[in-house]
Order: C-alpha cells, then sequence, then structure tokens
C-alpha cells in the first residue's frame, strides 16, 4: 500500500528518536519494581475496556508486577490520552487504547494540550474487532434488510446511540446510515456501556458498535444482532450475516493497541514489547480476547506506528463530510 504524505509524516513522527529521560540504567534494569498503570480511556465495560481487562491479568503475572487498569473515560478518550501523554517516562503508564479514540477524536478537537502523534509511543497492536448492527428486541426486524425498510417506512423516528460524539460507534453508524439510506437521531452517550445500556433500554432503537462491548447482551439476549461489518462473518457469531451480505456495501472494524509514553528509554520499551508477545502467544490469553468478541493480533512498533499514520489518513475524509468540531 503507497501511504500519502500525510500518513508518512504521521508514522515518521511516532517513530521519532526517543527523548532523554532522566530514568538511570539501573532503574532500566530493574523495571519493573512496582505495579504498571493500564490507562483505559472509556468506562467500565466500554468495547477497549472488556479487552484490556483479561490482557492485563496475564500481562502482570508475566512481568511479575500488579498491571492496575485504570479507567478514565471523558473527552472522547482525550483524557486518557494526555495523561499517558504527560506521565513520566518510566514505563509505569501505559495506554489501551482503539481507533475511535486514537486516531478519529484527536482530528475533532479544534485545540489539544498534547500530540498523540509526537506524545504517545505505539508498541503493538493486540486485537481487531467488528463492529455489529444491534436492535432493541421488541422491534420486528429479524435481518438488516427488514430492519432498513422499516427504519424507511418512519424516517426521523428512529434514535441511534453511540459511545459519544466522533467515536468509533458514531462514526460506524453515520457511514451505515448513508450506504443504507437511513435517517435517524444521533443520541451521543458518554462510553460504550451507556451505549449498551440506552438500546437495552429502548431510549435508542439501534446503534453499529464494537462487538466486544455489545456481545454479552447478544448473546442473553437484551440486544439483537443484525449484521457484522467484517469481510467475513464474526467468528464469535457465525450464523449473523455481514451487512455486506443485506447488500449494503459496509465494512466497519475496529483495533485496540497499547501504548507507552514516549521518551520512554528503549530497553523498557522492548521489554514491556516482549512480554506483551508472550502473553499473546498464550492459548488462554488467546481464547479470552475470542470469548470478548475479538481476534487477537500483535505486531512490531513501527508496524503499529505506520498502521496508525494509515487508519488517520484513512478516516480524514468522512471526518471532514460530518463537519464535526470540537471546543
Amino acid at each position: 500500500m503507497t501511504l500519502s504524505a500525510t500518513a508518512i509524516q504521521t508514522a515518521t513522527a511516532l517513530c521519532a528518536v526517543l527523548a532523554t529521560t532522566n530514568v538511570s540504567a539501573a532503574d532500566t534494569a530493574r523495571f519493573p519494581e512496582r505495579p504498571i498503570r493500564l490507562i483505559v480511556p472509556q468506562g467500565i465495560g466500554a468495547g477497549t475496556d472488556l479487552l484490556a481487562r483479561p490482557f492485563a491479568v496475564k500481562f502482570g503475572e508475566a512481568m511479575g508486577q500488579q498491571v492496575v487498569v485504570d479507567n478514565r473515560p471523558g473527552a472522547s478518550g482525550m483524557i486518557g490520552l494526555e495523561l499517558v501523554s504527560n506521565a513520566a517516562r518510566d514505563g509505569y503508564t501505559l495506554l489501551a487504547t482503539s481507533a475511535g479514540i486514537q486516531v478519529v477524536a484527536p482530528q475533532l478537537f479544534r485545540k489539544l494540550a498534547f500530540d498523540p502523534n509526537r506524545d504517545l509511543a505505539p508498541l503493538s497492536l493486540f486485537a481487531v474487532t467488528q463492529n455489529a448492527l444491534v436492535i432493541h428486541p421488541s422491534l420486528p426486524a429479524k435481518t438488516t434488510r427488514e430492519f432498513i425498510a422499516t427504519a424507511k417506512a418512519a424516517p426521523g423516528k428512529f434514535n441511534f446511540a453511540s459511545a459519544g460524539t466522533g467515536t468509533q460507534s458514531h462514526m460506524a453508524t453515520v457511514q451505515f446510515n448513508l450506504l443504507a439510506g437511513v435517517g435517524a437521531v444521533h443520541v451521543p452517550y458518554k462510553g460504550g456501556g451507556a451505549l449498551n445500556a440506552a438500546v437495552i433500554a429502548n431510549e435508542t432503537q439501534f446503534s453499529v458498535t464494537p462487538l466486544p462491548g455489545a456481545l454479552p447482551h447478544i448473546r442473553s439476549g437484551r440486544l439483537r444482532a443484525l449484521g457484522t461489518g467484517g469481510e467475513k462473518r464474526s467468528t464469535q457469531m457465525p450464523d449473523v450475516p455481514t451487512i455486506a451480505e443485506a447488500g449494503v456495501p459496509f465494512q466497519s472494524t475496529g483495533w485496540a493497541g497499547i501504548l507507552a509514553t514516549t521518551g520512554t528509554p528503549k530497553p523498557i520499551l522492548d521489554k514491556i514489547h516482549a512480554t506483551l508477545l508472550k502473553v499473546m502467544a498464550m492459548p488462554e490469553m488467546r481464547e479470552m480476547i475470542e470469548r470478548q468478541g475479538a481476534d487477537p493480533v500483535t505486531s512490531t512498533p513501527a508496524e503499529f506506528a505506520r498502521f496508525i499514520g494509515e487508519e488517520w489518513t484513512r478516516y480524514m475524509p468522512a471526518i471532514k463530510a460530518a463537519n464535526i468540531k470540537i471546543e
């Protein structure tokens, strides 16, 4: 794939030479000597949170120190990103992030006090997810085609939920609505957990949302899944067709990855990355990720940096078309 100038610049910034730090060589050799904090810029029960928690347990066991998941939702994930950007450059504060938080939301803000492409050091992907079209079970639709017909028959009367303006669920549902010709009112909530609760309560009728957060509710019958956004059917729900099978040329997937603060000594970053690869190779870890509705995957720091740059460029036209700006 040929990268655009913007993607190349972004990837270059992400791979920039690490800044100097006052962490001593002895500190580096002994790392980690105390618990590590894993910042999740979402609320409890959101997609990235559900993936990060089992990872944190196994990662902590492999590192020999507890890894504490610290949920910092708010400002479309920017509170969490800024916290890690400004953290000590010692490897004790890590970030579990996703597409909506890392590449969509930063482009929506007119001004940020930090630069996610400069201040955060990519380490590796650890999961790839599909988005799923979910509805309240009281609706008569049993397929994507039936839902589109129902929604078109009542233009503007359906509400769709998102985890917040500019989040992955917001952009994915807008994309679906445009392609399917569905008119609906956007209702933003504070996180994926609140999004799913809103559809379950029938405050909103549908959403295209990351599968990890929705899967437990789909399995319990509190949400009905009509379609998924991958090229192929989800391995977690093989009986649910893709949205493309309904004749809508829609594809929408997400991801989760681990980043550190730029300037963290390379030996510490190398140790974190090597441990991450070890953990993700464990059959029980892969099974836990799959159980949450995602596919386990890893990458090198350079590959992840390049991928973020490509994602940044890929989302840019949709963000401009949506004309969303947050002060």
